[in-house]
């Protein structure tokens, strides 16, 4: 028998390792996600795990992507250039992969409500606790239950808010003073291949998309979710609005690299 190996990171579900696949708790918009998944897969995009059922008991099975996660503060693998360069590129493959699906999508059923202008269908949590790394490579995407169909610069911001960091120097979590961060951040648009008219709303974006997670997780908790209850508990929405407040004070500075 095959033994079980309980998965670390995350902090909102247990997910558990038999074999080369990963078993995983699954909520009303499961299915948006599998058909995600699967589009993925018939579009060659090798970064996601592959979906291949849901148990008697209502869990997932999905591949398992060999490699570390990183937790916070970041291992020195995921704070390495080497993982902000390929975490770009490997963001921008994965939306580049769902465009045609996003199109024709339901709008409907996720666990987070569509962003418009939809553009792709945004991870929503594209961040190095749900990244899979190669050494200091990222390499693959876990954890697809924020999916949302919306625009890419709504992922962007988020993913630049997680991997550049862009976190305020009484975060524990970041690491770098807002010049490094500003050259990290002109590099991860540049890998991404982000234009102008995109550059010129990221930092505003930023600010949105950390005040709705904020919104999300009062919801979450309020409507009886333990795992958010226990995220405001300790803090963590007072450390992603500080980092809000944070970005906007230099704007002109990050703004002035990645422009």
């Amino acid at each position: 028998m095959t033994d079980q190996e309980v998965l670390t990171g995350g902090g909102v579900n247990e997910v558990v390792r038999l074999g080369e696949t990963v078993r995983r708790p699954t909520g009303p918009w499961s299915p948006q996600v599998h058909d995600l998944l699967r589009h993925l897969a018939a579009k060659g995009f090798r970064g996601a795990p592959r979906f291949h059922r849901v148990t008697g008991n209502g869990y997932e099975v999905l591949d398992f992507l060999p490699g570390d996660v990183s937790d916070y503060p970041a291992t020195p693998a995921a704070a390495s250039a080497k993982a902000l360069t390929t975490a770009a590129r490997l963001l921008r493959a994965y939306h580049d992969a769902t465009v045609g699906y996003a199109r024709s999508a339901p709008r409907d059923g996720w666990q987070v409500a569509a962003t418009e202008p939809v553009e792709v269908i945004c991870h929503g949590d594209y961040a190095p606790h749900n990244c899979v790394l190669d050494g200091d490579r990222v390499v693959g995407i876990i954890d697809f239950d924020h999916a949302q169909p919306g625009p890419r610069l709504w992922d962007i911001a988020y993913a630049a808010y997680r991997w550049v960091p862009m976190t305020a120097p009484g975060n524990a979590d970041g690491f770098g003073d807002t010049g490094g961060q500003a050259t990290r951040l002109r590099t991860f648009c540049d890998e991404y291949g982000l234009d102008d008219a995109r550059r010129a709303e990221l930092i505003d974006t930023v600010v949105a998309r950390l005040h709705a997670m904020v919104d999300f997780m009062q919801a979450q908790a309020a409507a009886g979710n333990t795992a958010y209850a226990g995220h405001l508990a300790a803090g963590h929405h007072v450390q992603y609005l500080a980092d809000a407040t944070y970005v906007i004070e230099p704007r002109v500075v990050f703004e002035h690299h990645i422009r």
